[in-house]
């Protein structure tokens, strides 16, 4: 049996009615794992059904009626399969008894290890820094679209309500402050469960919204190329369908997660069946969504579907379902940004605790009794971090508003070394697979297709940048 060489304090006091022999533990000495196939779908849920789905009915209307789907179902097909490569890669050896992998780096380390650890480190915490502040401002954005919706049915469309983002991003800073301070993935379940809720009110909301809108109209929008040359220049209708691509990556990638939240799911059946069957129901139930909500919004609007479906003001009324919708947008993002962040904070309070095993600040748990609740253990470090690190995201989200872009940026370039290239990689080494064999030339040309498609939904958000940053001045977003 492999040493655990994780060095957080251990919970040594076995839960209460843990009897047994190894009652509360698992095999590497940690406290025993609980998650199942419903509770990983969950996590899986609350990380991809995100503020990306609002962003598909653009993307559908950028690449028209034939396209659109395809490119959602080519998407999903290849995080599915990917995924599960990677779900084989959580124990090092063997997927029964092998040893575990806690994080993503881990498994690339035990597989790959070299220059490639580093590599990996490195784009998937850039990434997950990314994501922290394009949740920061899609939440604010949504938040004054509740009060411009408000504003407008209150003076009938007459004023134009202009608001300034700042006091809005600095809410959902201060929220994000108090979460943080919950210790890791086991003690999110319930942010999970209750973000994924909200993921679908949202999504529902957009969907009907659609149909009714479709049925107004009498007719289904759009075309079968999507938007037409004449609306947009042939260069811009290039760099759009390469930004909806982006746009698509971005909304199914959890790879950067996966390991993570294999980690909590309880064994046997082993932890990579189990995650296959999470990956395959999340996969499934997320691509009907898309395509729905994607589709749906396209029909309604046609070439002019805006960035994102619930904030774009393609919908006016009914505002107090828009203004549910909205509500639901936030406290989602609220879970989903901590469900992205808990591989980034577990890293930093690692790397510190190797460096300074002797620090009382660093190491030591206070505990402080919760009536009703287990008592709640509070590290000083933690909280210092944690609290900074979240200062700064929500900073730089009010120095930089149009990170819709970067976000796509950033869902493009995670896109194929964390969904596709890692995976491949791992799982060729874990299973040894000879090189120039048949399943080798195949898992190769896969990973060098979606090589390609991050190139170009790179090159397209980089001009989406380029044209916004024209416009805004930091600290200044007024919408």
């Amino acid at each position: 049996m492999a040493t655990n060489h994780h060095h957080q304090p251990l919970n040594v006091s076995a839960p209460p009615g843990d009897g047994g022999a190894n009652g509360g533990y698992d095999d590497d000495g940690r406290p025993k794992r609980t998650g199942t196939v419903w509770t990983a779908s969950a996590h899986i849920i609350t990380a991809v059904i995100g503020s990306g789905v609002l962003s598909l009915a653009w993307a559908t209307a950028q690449l028209g009626w034939v396209a659109g789907p395809i490119a959602m179902l080519l998407f999903s097909f290849v995080t599915y399969y990917t995924s599960t490569l990677l779900a084989a890669c959580y124990r090092s050896g063997d997927s029964v008894n092998g040893k575990r992998n806690y994080t993503y780096m881990d498994a690339v380390r035990n597989n790959l290890g070299g220059f490639k650890v580093k590599l990996c480190g490195l784009v998937q915490y850039v990434n997950l820094f990314g994501v922290a502040i394009g949740y920061t401002i899609a939440s604010s954005i949504s938040m004054m679209a509740i009060k411009r919706s408000n504003c407008f049915h209150k003076s009938g469309g007459k004023n134009p309500c202009h608001m300034n983002s700042n006091p809005y991003m600095i809410s959902f800073g201060i929220v994000e402050i108090f979460l943080s301070q919950i210790p890791d993935f086991d003690q999110l379940w319930w942010l999970s469960i209750v973000a994924a809720v909200m993921s679908f009110t949202y999504s529902i909301i957009g969907l009907i919204l659609g149909i009714i809108q479709v049925a107004d109209n009498g007719r289904f929008k759009g075309s079968l190329t999507g938007v037409s040359i004449g609306t947009v220049t042939e260069s811009q209708k290039i760099w759009r369908s390469f930004q909806a691509l982006g746009d698509i990556a971005f909304a199914y990638s959890f790879s950067i997660i996966l390991i993570e939240i294999q980690d909590t799911i309880k064994a046997p059946p082993s932890e990579a069946k189990t995650m296959k069957k999470a990956t395959l129901l999340s996969v499934i139930v997320t691509s009907v969504f898309y395509i729905l909500c994607g589709c749906m919004g396209y029909a309604a609007f046609g070439d002019f579907a805006p960035g994102n479906l619930l904030t774009g003001f393609g919908f006016y009324n009914p505002f107090w379902l828009l203004d549910i919708a909205n509500v639901a947008i936030v406290v989602h993002l609220v879970g989903a940004y901590q469900v992205f962040c808990q591989p980034l904070f577990a890293f930093i309070e690692k790397f510190a605790s190797n460096r300074f095993p002797d620090s009382q600040f660093i190491n030591e748990d206070i505990s402080i009794p919760i009536p009703g609740f287990r008592s709640l253990k509070l590290n000083l470090f933690r909280l210092v971090w944690r609290t900074i690190f979240v200062i700064i995201t929500t900073l730089i989200s009010m120095l930089l508003p149009f990170f819709n872009d970067i976000v796509g940026l950033l869902g493009a370039l995670g896109f194929w070394p964390l969904t596709v290239y890692f995976p491949v990689e791992m799982y060729i080494a874990q299973m040894k697979i000879p090189k120039w064999s048949t399943r080798w030339v195949s898992l190769q040309i896969l990973s060098l297709a979606c090589l390609i498609v991050t190139i170009a939904a790179a090159s397209g958000s980089v001009a989406g940048v380029i044209q916004d940053s024209k416009s805004i001045k930091p600290f200044q977003t007024i919408y």
